[in-house]
């Protein structure tokens, strides 16, 4: 099975639970963490990606334990031509997918890094950052 890309929203109740430790223990999945906001007795989220031949599994194991789970079915893509190479969007990326390119100075976009955040189109002044589902 390739990875895939999913969102996993904690309720609060059970955010300081070992939940990833049973995907990885439990359905023998190789879990790579994108991007997590988890504190316990506050809801939290995180992106994955997910690989291995019980995917499915243990997303149903982390729906019955009331985890609500999102593929992630967008992309975020760069309009070449409206990129003025500015900057505002490589602050921002928690991933590091947008970079500056040295000597030049030149934005790059790594889309394989990309965890579909969204936070460099809401940065984007060019509106050069755009979401495709």
């Amino acid at each position: 099975m390739a990875p895939s890309k999913v969102v996993l929203r904690f309720p609060a109740a059970i955010a300081d639970k070992p939940i990833i430790f049973h995907l990885v223990k439990d359905y023998d999945l190789m879990i790579n963490i994108l991007k997590a906001n988890i504190n316990p007795h506050k809801e939290g989220t995180m992106v994955l990606d997910i690989d291995g031949e019980k995917a499915a599994a243990g997303l149903d194991f982390l729906r019955g334990q009331g985890v609500i789970v999102q593929p992630i079915t967008e992309d975020v893509v760069r309009n070449e031509e409206r990129c003025t190479h500015c900057g505002a969007c490589t602050a921002i990326c928690p991933t590091g997918a947008l970079h500056f390119e040295r000597p030049a100075m030149l934005v790059r976009f790594d889309s394989e890094a990309c965890v579909v955040c969204q936070l460099c189109v809401r940065a984007c002044l060019m509106r050069a950052m755009e979401v495709r589902i």
